[in-house]
């Protein structure tokens, strides 16, 4: 038998150890809910600092930084799913540089194991993505990647898109509460998104609204319409994010568009340009009275490639310029650079809103000009019947009384002046007939400008070509140039397109005219075989008579690809 005493010391070591491990399992628990606290306070900071957030990017890149911070993630991203729902059309990530980007190429669009949170919107949990069913490996230069938590973020009941988390810091593995904690931040993140949506969909209209209240000044103000329309263009350009802005406006009595303004990515393409109707986005839009969209309008079968213009373009969208009873009276070209997301119905029906209103404003701006123009005439009416009434019936009596006054002059040198007198009042009141007949004198008929008059034999010649000529026209065409320059210059275009189709063999041909400087320049070229020095030489030299007759000159060369360049010029006033 053992001694008391050791009994008793073997009584007092069972409670001791019995008393550490009830001690340290409360100092787990302890550790447990302070960590467990830490942690609902990180959760509610990382709330409130996505609510914060009013500008759309900044509360993505918000979201994932609190998402990787949350469950101690090495990397981050959120993936926006595009409007098709099947991919993603932008990614925001953390913990990748930017050099890494760049050497791993463009961002994923979701396929693998982004594309099935796309597919199925529910959390996903992986101990290795490797053995995902849905996984097909990385691209080159992407770091390895073994954990994955993937959670969807849900806005007004619609998956918005969804966030990745990979490599859980110190080699562990995500858990339930990661994944709680998670889908916690996904419903405020929706909140957020929802918040700055709304916020940018505010501040849009309120864009829109300066936009058509700032063209509206200027067209009631009596601005150029030139300056309306470039306004239109830049505006429209500047609220969409496009690289390009380009306005069209009917040709009177041909069935084409002119281009009018272009500004933006490679905008001198587009100045000047006739456009027909059918192979033309622009066309399509104003003839159907409806928006027209492409996803890569550098590439669209509907737009005929020649003359080329949409290098390095990708989306576009044709809008026309107002539409119902008043009709459309233009059309505006918006195109993002390649790449780019497209133009969604939520940037198409405001744009059209806005189009419509400049329409509106440019109608009203037409009536009162056309009061305007109508007071005035009335004026000029008024003035001229003043003149006849009033003015030359005083001075015809004034000279018949000088007439019956000059027989009673027996003086010879006063009967004389008295006669001469009397010639200056008939030659006065010739003058005043004179005033009055331009005082009442309209305009000739329409559609007989030189623009609408270039048109027609550019058309004329299709047939004959057996392709359509592009053709650019550019400058003050209808208003600054003299009748008779305008006839020189649409024979000499006639005889150049008819020498073309009858001895050039070209696929294409580019026609030019350009007022610039007080001097008309018109350019034809084409792709042909060129002049053969010894060919026939009377069209040439019927050309350069005409030049000549003007002060002006013809030059004649070869195009850097062959064929040959025409370049016809005068001063619009004749020497």
């Amino acid at each position: 038998m053992g001694s008391p005493e050791g009994t008793q010391d073997a009584r007092i070591r069972l409670p001791q150890l019995r008393l550490d491990d009830l001690l340290e399992e409360l100092q787990a628990r302890l550790d447990a809910a302070r960590g467990t606290r830490d942690r609902v306070h990180s959760l509610l900071e990382a709330v409130l600092s996505v609510g914060r957030e009013l500008d759309l990017e900044q509360a993505l890149h918000s979201i994932v930084e609190a998402a990787a911070t949350l469950v101690d993630a090495e990397y981050a991203a959120l993936g926006v799913i595009g409007p098709d729902g099947s991919r993603l059309s932008a990614f925001h990530t953390v913990g990748v540089s930017d050099e890494q980007i760049a050497r791993i190429g463009p961002y994923p669009e979701g396929h693998g194991i982004l594309g099935e949170l796309i597919r199925h919107p529910e959390p996903l949990r992986l101990v290795k993505i490797s053995q995902h069913p849905a996984s097909y490996g990385f691209p080159a230069h992407h770091p390895p990647m073994n954990t994955f938590l993937g959670v969807p973020i849900r806005v007004r009941d619609q998956v918005f898109g969804n966030l990745y988390l990979t490599e859980k810091r110190g080699g562990v593995q995500f858990d339930e509460e990661d994944e709680s904690v998670l889908a916690t931040l996904a419903v405020a993140a929706g909140v957020a998104i929802d918040n700055a949506r709304l916020y940018e969909e505010s501040r849009l209209r309120e864009r829109w609204l300066e936009a058509n209240a700032e063209v509206t000044h200027n067209l009631m103000s009596g601005g150029p319409g030139s300056e309306v329309l470039g306004l239109i263009a830049e505006r429209a350009g500047e609220i969409t994010g496009s690289a390009l802005a380009v306005v069209a406006l009917p040709m009177e009595d041909t069935g084409s568009l002119a281009v009018e303004i272009a500004v933006g990515m490679d905008a001198e393409a587009h100045r000047g340009l006739v456009l027909p109707m059918d192979t033309s986005l622009m066309g399509l839009a104003f003839s159907g009275g409806a928006p027209i969209t492409s996803e890569d309008v550098a590439h669209d079968r509907r737009i005929s490639p020649e003359p080329p213009r949409f290098q390095g373009l990708g989306p576009a969208v044709a809008v026309p310029i107002g539409t119902g009873e008043a009709g459309t009276r233009g059309v505006v070209l918006l195109a993002r650079r390649a790449g780019q997301p497209g133009y969604t119905a939520a940037e198409t029906v405001p744009l059209q809103a806005f189009a419509a209103q400049a329409a509106i404003a440019m109608e009203l701006a037409e009536r009162r000009r056309d009061a305007e123009e109508i007071a005035v005439l009335q004026d000029r009416d008024r003035i001229a019947r003043d003149l006849h009434d009033l003015a030359i019936q005083r001075l015809f009596a004034t000279g018949m009384t000088l007439q019956s006054a000059g027989r009673f002059i027996e003086h010879q040198e006063a009967a004389e002046r008295v006669v001469r007198a009397v010639d200056d009042l008939d030659e006065t009141i010739k003058i005043i007939r004179s005033t009055i007949f331009g005082l009442r004198a309209r305009e000739g008929g329409a559609g007989t400008g030189l623009r609408a008059r270039v048109v027609r034999v550019v058309g004329e010649a299709a047939p004959v070509l057996g392709f359509a000529p592009s053709l650019r026209m550019e400058g003050l065409l209808d208003t600054d140039v003299p009748r008779e320059v305008a006839d020189h210059v649409v024979a000499v275009l006639s005889e150049a397109l008819t020498n073309v189709a009858r001895h050039a063999r070209a696929r294409r041909s580019d026609v030019v005219l350009e007022l610039n400087g007080g001097e008309i320049r018109l350019t034809v070229s084409d792709d042909g075989v060129g002049i053969p020095p010894e060919g026939r030489r009377s069209g040439l030299r019927n050309m350069a008579e005409r030049a000549e007759q003007l002060g002006g000159a013809l030059d004649l060369g070869g195009g850097a690809e062959g064929g040959s360049v025409l370049v016809w010029h005068a001063p619009v006033l004749p020497k």
